[in-house]
């Protein structure tokens, strides 16, 4: 089930909401969001719901040992623990060599006159998230940082919630135990949740999705038709689509999580508007990128042991990075393109570029970004160079004098499309009106009440317009349900 379909919001949210806030115990309320996550999991996964509650079970009795446990025996079951959920994440996650195996023993089945194996193992959704939820929680009461859960009501709805179980934030048992023990649902924070799903659904609907046909048209080019101006339309487009679309899920979380009397962590902060790659991920997928640097930078010895050190670090942290999003080179190569940057900016190159003016250090991470995006969207690492030959005027299909086609970039962009890539530029950046009106010379000390009073109106409208767009589009999966 995904949050922008009609089923969602439309039957499910206003029946659970119903019984959740009809109930008021804290208790009550976690046996509601429980049977609650694991019906909205079984709806899109029912095959793999055994997994989820195999890893709530594991978890839950890995903390109460890590607990109870002292010196070496307690780091003995913490890495058992970790081997235990990476061993999950790996057999499902990583098995391309599997199906290929099934696929090459295919044509001698047939020879044979027997039926092909029709084998595909996919990964469960939010494998990746629910993952790495659990290991915090294990490294986190080995450190000591909080208690191991007693009731495993409360543990597996944390585990499980199903705001953020698909595609994250990924909030930390440390930060949230409270609020499962106890929390009060008010007017003012389920108001405010309200407007954050609303903004949320328009990102992934009017802005993401939008830009999803001129980003498919663009990778999904032949290479002699890939012209310099398609090819930086895909890359501007995607960089837009994959931010709303990944952003405008994080929102709709967020405004779940605040209607139930969570306050889940924010996840971005206008990462295009950083002035270093450093800064970049200060700003982007934030739970994930804080995640990596309290359970693997810092453990590995993070910039405390040498420069070569230094950097072998950054490259093996954003390696990981990059096959966390899946297994294949491109995702790999993103990784490591991303370390090895941070690692520049780290060696001196972050000094140099402090020389320049702020546009062009803006100029200089947005553009290392989209490089970045089209290892990370394409369909190879060949298809990767193809692209990015074709954005600097050098498609390898052009050479030996044959001749770019003419081709106009409006053909590729829609009414639709181009409005989409204007307001994805917009608000991609920190803009705020008010502080617009009064650079213009407009001081009313009403002005933030009457921009209050505005903004309700125009969110309805906004809501309206989603849900049209939802009822005309069909199936539209958030990008990072398959990380």
């Amino acid at each position: 089930m995904s949050f922008t379909s009609i089923t969602f919001i439309f039957y499910f949210l206003p029946a659970f909401l119903f019984v959740y806030l009809a109930v008021s115990h804290t208790y009550a309320r976690n046996l509601v969001l429980l049977l609650a996550s694991l019906s909205f999991y079984a709806w899109g996964e029912f095959r793999y719901g055994w997994f989820l509650l195999l890893s709530i079970a594991v978890n839950y009795a890995l903390g109460r040992l890590i607990e109870t446990r002292q010196g070496r025996k307690r780091a003995v079951v913490l890495w058992m623990g970790i081997g235990l959920n990476l061993a999950g994440l790996a057999a499902f996650k990583y098995v391309a060599f599997t199906n290929f195996l099934f696929r090459v023993g295919d044509p001698l089945l047939q020879f044979l006159g027997m039926p092909a194996v029709a084998l595909k193992l996919l990964p469960p959704l939010g494998i990746s998230f629910f993952t790495f939820k659990a290991i915090s929680y294990l490294v986190d009461v080995h450190r000591k940082d909080v208690p191991a859960e007693r009731d495993l009501l409360v543990f597996a709805t944390y585990v499980a919630m199903f705001p953020q179980i698909l595609a994250g934030p990924i909030a930390r048992y440390a930060d949230c135990h409270g609020e499962m023990k106890t929390r009060k649902v008010k007017l003012s924070t389920f108001r405010l949740g309200a407007e954050c799903f609303v903004i949320g659904l328009a990102q992934k609907m009017l802005i993401a999705n939008t830009l999803a046909a001129p980003v498919n048209a663009a990778f999904s080019a032949a290479a002699p038709e890939l012209t310099t101006s398609l090819a930086w339309i895909g890359a501007v487009c995607y960089t837009l689509q994959i931010y709303f679309d990944f952003a405008g899920y994080t929102n709709m979380a967020i405004g779940l999580g605040h209607m139930m009397g969570f306050k889940f962590p924010p996840n971005f902060n206008y990462p295009y508007a950083a002035q270093s790659i450093t800064e970049f991920w200060q700003r982007w997928h934030i739970t994930l990128s804080t995640w990596l640097r309290d359970y693997l930078w810092f453990p590995l010895g993070a910039n405390r042991k040498g420069t070569i050190r230094t950097t072998a670090n950054l490259l093996l942290v954003f390696g990981i990075c990059g096959i966390w999003h899946g297994a294949a080179y491109t995702f790999l190569v993103w990784g490591l393109f991303h370390g090895l940057l941070l690692a520049a900016e780290r060696a001196g190159f972050l000094s140099l570029l402090s020389r320049f003016g702020r546009p062009l250090r803006t100029a200089y991470a947005v553009t290392m970004v989209m490089i970045g995006w089209v290892l990370f969207r394409a369909d190879s690492l060949s298809a990767a160079g193809t692209f990015l030959s074709a954005m600097a005027g050098l498609n390898p299909a052009w050479s030996g004098g044959a001749a770019p086609p003419r081709l106009s970039p409006l053909r590729f962009l829609s009414p639709d499309a181009v409005l989409a890539l204007t307001f994805g530029v917009l608000f991609a950046f920190p803009w705020s009106v008010e502080s617009l009106w009064r650079k213009m010379g407009v001081r009313d000390p009403r002005l933030p009440l009457v921009l209050r009073v505005a903004s309700a109106p125009a969110l309805l409208i906004i809501f309206v317009v989603a849900l049209m767009a939802i009822a005309a589009g069909s199936h539209n999966p958030f990008l990072y349900f398959r990380f």
